[in-house]
């Protein structure tokens, strides 16, 4: 087994969000090596951020660090203005003052009142290698963002908390005694289909999942694709004007993609599915190649 030579990278890549940090090392538009850490910006201030990064860097290039997410947020290690939609896609990295960290700025939508940070870079990257989509991107993860594009453009989105709410009801609730992970489809789709058509009466059949399981009827894995399949069915009534007669790509890992491409399936909905990490590194390679041609135009 041969060393990745990390000596030889030219930039590092960063995904910083509130509960991970991901790294890759690069050499151009090549991954040198990766590595990650549950040191989310949550959990970090003042020179927590520095010290992280010097600490997940060790041994690799002493080279520009070009980052997403909510490091850039009032909270995290410098905060990055946001552009207001409709934005163009094109990454806008801002130099963290004092060191050589570039954050790339999310977007605001003012009515509803909507942010991304993250996400805009990932849609970026896709737009890199798909320039004419014209539809609606769906961005799977704690939080799940719809997002509109038009002439490379993002439009309008609207951002639901359907992944931090599965996290809550599975693991803080009384269904934590009820609910594993997913892996009934029967019972998801007929989930998203109750979810729906009834809403009312799927909300109410919640608490159903912890007597259910409690009265031996119930097994933990469908009982996590009932509560999934309710959660997304939810989200996709509330984001109907988005999906409803669109083109529809979803990115992000399989396992956040894949239960979305089925309930959109089950709309009639043909979707394209995108992986979230090509995506992010696609971005702030664009990111990274702005910076080097504003140094070069100096």
């Amino acid at each position: 087994m041969t060393t990745p030579d990390c000596t030889a990278a030219d930039w590092i890549a960063a995904d910083w969000d509130a509960g991970t940090l991901r790294l890759w090392a690069m050499r151009g538009d090549q991954v040198v090596d990766s590595r990650a850490s549950d040191d989310g910006t949550d959990g970090l201030a003042g020179d927590d951020f520095a010290a992280v990064l010097t600490r997940m860097t060790e041994g690799w290039a002493d080279a520009p660090v070009v980052a997403c997410g909510t490091v850039g947020a009032a909270d995290g290690l410098a905060r990055i203005a946001c552009a207001s939609v409709p934005a163009t896609v094109d990454p806008r990295p801002v130099q963290v003052p004092g060191r050589r960290v570039w954050i790339v700025g999310g977007l605001t939508q003012a009515d509803p009142p909507d942010l991304m940070q993250g996400d805009e870079t990932r849609i970026a990257g896709l737009l890199a290698a798909r320039p004419q989509f014209d539809g609606t991107l769906c961005l799977p993860g704690a939080q799940t963002r719809w997002a509109r594009i038009s002439a490379s453009e993002v439009v309008s989105f609207q951002t639901f908390l359907t992944g931090e709410m599965f996290d809550l009801l599975s693991r803080q609730s009384v269904l934590r005694h009820a609910v594993g992970t997913p892996g009934d489809i029967d019972a998801f789709d007929a989930a998203v289909s109750d979810a729906l058509s009834q809403p009312h009466r799927a909300y109410g059949r919640l608490f159903q999942l912890h007597a259910r399981a409690q009265l031996g009827g119930l097994q933990p894995e469908t009982a996590g694709a009932t509560l999934s399949g309710t959660l997304i069915g939810w989200e996709l009534a509330g984001a109907r004007p988005y999906w409803l007669g669109q083109e529809v790509c979803v990115i992000g890992a399989p396992a956040r993609t894949a239960p979305y491409a089925r309930a959109l399936a089950q709309q009639g909905v043909t979707c394209t599915e995108g992986d979230g990490t090509a995506a992010t590194l696609a971005g702030l390679g664009r990111a990274f190649r702005a910076i080097a041609d504003a140094a070069a135009a100096i």
